[in-house]
């Protein structure tokens, strides 16, 4: 198959750049962007923090190659979300000992939690500052010690009683999950660790006091850490949250302006793109352009419906089925009234009057004047090539 003009398969970078792999020089790069400190899994499997400002994360979780990890801004309203020892946090019926197993970052700070009832109240409650009827998305970090069951619930405390809206059983020796007014997964660890991570909607109103609560339905134990509370409907990197009330922030992450005129001034090509995307609930986008409305070809992923529209300025625009919150290979082939659009191995729809924008000049994973629509996934491969992929060669391309 002939080598694209453009391919960006996440491996290198620098401060504020992200290297292309092919052209093997400067023409491809990726201007990138966040202020501030965010986490992301590297190679050996361990959490790491990355505190210089426009880091790009390459990230390892649950892959044996790193892709270009692109998140929006969020905020870890839980405080102490490392200390269960520290003030937002009540034992009831349990013990909590600091420093008793290797956490996920491979510090010796993980906190085991025990209890010797079997009853509901044998949990560790932990204070929340939330607004109602938002939905939010709370994530922990567990481990088996001599049992194997948590639970995670959210309650809202009227005259003295709890009552949830949004619970979650996990058993992590046969991996299973049971949920009740909540959506619940979990990402599997090194080390025997597990995240945990619940999504539901607050009560409206809210009557009392808000917590999350980490339950031992059982006699024995398990081991805790980096729990977190954000509003959203998935769970992002982990933000370590020490004792702000007022949650601490990561800001979203940019990745701009790949390539230029001379790499995308083509007349038929093929836009490919591998990447998981996460149903965010917000509109985000990938797609070539010159920075306005008359030249762009672009692929626009919607939450409702479950579809990603591929556009195009030249006269295409198609919805097309797309399954979210998994990794997808996409593949749009282009030239004068011929567009084809393929699916993870699927030839899935096809436009034969249209034509193909001229003077594209930039690779967003945005909107065309890089300020709004950012992409919200992980990107494991991303091409454009300068003559349109057979069928054949397409199929293959996108089949996962």
């Amino acid at each position: 198959m002939t080598n694209p003009k453009l391919a960006l398969i996440p491996s290198g970078y620098k401060t504020a750049t992200v290297y292309s792999i092919l052209p093997n020089n400067a023409d491809g790069d990726f201007t990138y962007e966040r202020n501030g400190s965010a986490t992301r899994v590297r190679k050996d499997g361990l959490i790491e923090e990355l505190t210089v400002d426009d880091t790009p994360r390459l990230d390892w979780l649950n892959s044996n190659c790193p892709s270009l990890l692109l998140e929006p801004q969020r905020t870890n309203l839980q405080a102490y979300s490392e200390d269960f020892g520290g003030a937002a946090w009540t034992p009831s019926f349990v013990t909590i000992t600091a420093n008793s197993s290797i956490s996920p970052n491979g510090e010796l700070t993980a906190y085991k939690l025990e209890t010797d009832e079997t009853n509901f109240t044998a949990e560790l409650k932990g204070f929340l500052s939330i607004t109602s009827n938002t939905e939010y998305t709370y994530s922990i970090y567990v481990k088996a010690d001599t049992t194997s069951i948590c639970r995670i619930e959210l309650t809202d405390r009227i005259n003295s009683s709890d009552y949830y809206y949004g619970l979650v059983t996990f058993d992590m020796s046969t991996e299973t999950l049971s949920a009740n007014l909540a959506t619940a997964s979990f990402d599997k660890l090194d080390g025997g660790w597990y995240r945990l991570k619940m999504t539901a909607t607050s009560p409206n109103p809210i009557l009392g006091s808000t917590n999350a609560k980490i339950i031992l339905p059982e006699v024995g134990s398990i081991f805790i850490w980096g729990a977190q509370m954000e509003a959203g409907g998935y769970a992002t990197s982990y933000i370590k949250n020490v004792d702000d009330a007022n949650g601490v922030t990561r800001l979203k992450d940019e990745c701009l302006n790949g390539g230029d005129a001379d790499l995308f001034d083509i007349t038929e090509g093929t836009f490919f793109v591998d990447a998981y995307v996460y149903n965010s609930g917000n509109q985000t986008t990938i797609g070539l352009s010159d920075g306005s409305d008359s030249n762009k070809l672009i692929l626009i992923f919607q939450s409702y419906g479950t579809q990603v529209r591929v556009y195009s300025s030249g006269g295409v625009s198609s919805f097309l089925n797309l399954t979210f919150d998994q990794r997808n290979k996409i593949a749009v082939t282009f030239k004068e009234n011929e567009y084809k659009f393929y699916i993870n191995g699927t030839l899935v729809g096809s436009d034969t009057s249209a034509t193909v924008p001229t003077g594209m000049d930039r690779l967003n994973f945005s909107n065309r004047t890089n300020t709004a629509n950012h992409f919200e996934g992980k990107v494991h491969d991303t091409r454009v090539y300068d003559r349109v992929l057979t069928e054949a060669e397409a199929i293959q391309l996108t089949t996962i």
